[in-house]
């Protein structure tokens, strides 16, 4: 009995590629249904039940997938972790952001900036100038400890709170009239930042001078970079000021995706 002479063409349009089929039935798996059937996935896939189980049987023995020895079921297995290892350890968040960077600027007509965290700094890794004659640009390498800076603000709300509190404490981060009045107002600021997914920093460190800056998530769900939007303030109005966080927000939720981030 040859079995895979009895699928008829028909049945699968899409290529008869052995690679293929394989691909299609590993992206059935998603957030959204980590866990299915046979009859689910070749249902998705458009291939006959007999197909879909010896695929599966195969990944299962490379522990790409795993098998529920109850329902029987199926859900992406550990070995992808050995397949898609030196990818994610050889991801440059630089290089990934670089052409949202790029776009963030060109949409907005602003400096477009990645920063990342050092332990006690902002640190300026990559930079898009404003395409206008009236900009705000900093050197690569410029470092920012100072409690407002927009930057700043994201990296302390994505950390334990008593961590961002020993460095208010101590001074490494400086805030403006040190006492623990101040600084807890600043926590409860924090909170906000996190919860809202961007920070502002309309003025407050420089008359001149407005940012508006995002976290970017690796696939850990950790903050590995943010991206900061960085203009003139007699440019920016309060609604414009939103605006860019809307525009910050989108480009670091996608260069996130592009890290493996899980979608929010």
């Amino acid at each position: 009995m040859v079995v895979q002479r009895t699928e008829a063409p028909a049945t699968e349009p899409r290529s008869s590629s052995v690679i293929v089929n394989v691909i299609d039935v590993l992206r059935c798996f998603s957030v959204e249904n980590p866990v299915l059937g046979v009859t689910e996935i070749a249902t998705k896939v458009g291939l006959h039940k007999s197909s879909i189980s010896r695929i599966l049987a195969t990944l299962e023995q490379e522990h790409i997938v795993s098998q529920d020895a109850t329902t029987r079921k199926y859900s992406l297995g550990l070995g992808l972790i050995a397949v898609a290892g030196p990818l994610l350890a050889n991801l440059d968040v630089r290089r990934v952001a670089f052409p949202f960077l790029e776009a963030l600027a060109a949409a907005t007509g602003e400096t477009a900036v990645l920063n990342i965290w050092d332990g006690l700094e902002s640190v300026s890794v990559e930079q898009i100038p404003s395409i206008h004659q009236v900009k705000h640009t900093s050197a690569m390498g410029s470092r920012y400890n100072t409690a407002l800076s927009a930057s700043v603000q994201v990296f302390l709300a994505h950390m334990e709170p008593a961590c961002a509190a020993q460095l208010l404490e101590s001074g490494a981060v400086v805030i403006p009239k040190n006492s623990p009045e101040a600084r807890n107002q600043y926590l409860e600021r924090l909170e906000t930042v996190r919860k809202r997914g961007c920070a502002a920093n309309h003025g407050e460190t420089s008359n001149e001078e407005v940012g508006v800056a995002a976290p970017i998530f690796d696939h850990r769900g950790t903050v590995v970079a943010c991206v900061m939007i960085a203009a003139p303030y007699y440019r920016v109005s309060e609604q414009q000021l939103s605006e860019l966080g809307v525009a910050c927000m989108r480009a670091a939720r996608n260069i996130g995706t592009r890290l493996g981030a899980q979608p929010a």
